[in-house]
């Protein structure tokens, strides 16, 4: 692995745990303006420090996010597609090497739909994309989609998509959590993070499904709406912070997260 390969792995997966917490804030690619991320630059002011990198798309990036914050950037590279189209597995590859070398970004962020219509041309598209970034030392993380199709999202599917994209070059794979969630990692060779699921008030549910995923052999998550939709962003994303890097019990964690606003 080169210099820049490994530098770039380094700042997404600090070395002192060998874990890594992901924001996902590149909803708005074909979610438009997603609740609570309507001013994106707003909702993640504080949460930035807290998370080792933030997934988002180019435009969100040049426009709302501050270059003094420092972030370490995973660029949303495929889309195309919207909620509002016949199919969200459309995707193709949006933004070149350069432009993600321009931005400093630590890796990209590539959709694959296996299984679905457009399988071929999304792999192809990872396929591309790793070939073309490697090139600049820079590492491809795989998204397991699944569009409209939640269906899908058991482990015998997951773990064949995730092998797949390992196979294909990515280097990081991001794909949803199940029960049996080591027969996903077991069976992937490169590291997997969990991806957020349904959107859900219950702080615990969430820590409980990541300490889950983490001991079953994920290195850390990649979510949004579970932290920046939750009444305590800030609480939930230090919570999260403590379950993956400081290996701390989900009830532990708990107390970082302010009690649930009075109803009525």
């Amino acid at each position: 692995m080169d210099w820049g390969m490994q530098s770039r792995m380094a700042r997404l997966i600090p070395p002192e745990t060998g874990k890594a917490f992901f924001l996902a804030i590149d909803h708005g690619y074909f979610l438009g303006p997603t609740r609570s991320l309507e001013k994106p630059g707003e909702t993640v002011a504080d949460l930035t420090p807290i998370a080792d990198a933030l997934f988002v798309t180019r435009g969100v990036l040049r426009s709302a996010i501050p270059a003094e914050s420092t972030p370490n950037i995973i660029l949303r590279a495929s889309g195309g597609t919207s909620v509002v189209g016949p199919t969200l597995e459309d995707e193709h590859l949006l933004v070149h090497p350069e432009e993600a070398i321009r931005l400093d970004a630590a890796a990209v962020g590539i959709s694959v739909f296996v299984g679905g219509e457009y399988e071929t041309q999304t792999l192809n598209n990872l396929a591309e994309a790793v070939s073309e970034y490697e090139r600049y030392g820079i590492p491809v993380m795989a998204v397991t989609a699944v569009g409209k199709e939640l269906e899908k999202r058991d482990s015998r599917y997951l773990a064949l998509a995730s092998r797949i994209s390992a196979e294909l070059g990515a280097r990081v794979v991001k794909t949803y959590y199940t029960e049996d969630f080591d027969r996903i990692t077991e069976t992937c060779p490169v590291p997997v993070v969990i991806a957020g699921g349904p959107k859900t008030d219950d702080a615990l549910e969430v820590l409980n499904f990541v300490r889950d995923g983490i001991d079953k052999g994920a290195i850390g998550v990649n979510l949004g709406r579970n932290i920046w939709q939750h009444y305590d962003p800030v609480g939930m994303a230090s919570a999260l912070r403590a379950v993956i890097h400081d290996n701390a019990a989900p009830k532990d964690a708990l107390d970082l997260v302010a009690p649930p606003p009075a109803k009525g």
